[in-house]
């Protein structure tokens, strides 16, 4: 079988083409892998379970009766320990778990606006 002397160059840039187009497209192009998007998914559900979670917490601490002691014990904690200060005044406990959620805890302490008290 005799083949044409412009196919070899032609796969070759067939095949530079396509090593290119997939570079191009990963790094500039926006194209992610399945597991980078089921990553992206996972991450952005979490973001949006805990903002949807702030109204609990946030409803915990008015309904305390022990609240003015407890946000007292936060504010005088410093900026870094306040997110553990809430989680052991329970607010960040979700109802039906065992242990508070420290993404919830820090997502509480803004919507408090602790420094705006």
């Amino acid at each position: 079988m005799n083949t044409p002397e412009w196919l070899k160059p032609g796969i070759y840039g067939a095949l530079t083409g396509a090593v290119f187009v997939a570079i191009v497209g990963f790094t500039w192009g926006g194209w992610v892998t399945g597991g980078g998007a089921n990553k992206m998914a996972m991450d952005m559900a979490h973001d949006d379970v805990i903002a949807a979670l702030v109204p609990v917490c946030v409803d915990m601490s008015r309904s305390d009766t022990d609240r003015a002691s407890k946000i007292a014990t936060i504010q005088e904690a410093s900026t870094y320990q306040r997110r553990s200060a809430l989680m052991e005044t329970g607010w960040a406990t979700v109802p039906g778990s065992e242990e508070p959620n420290r993404d919830l805890a820090q997502a509480c302490v803004t919507a408090l606006e602790l420094d705006a008290a």
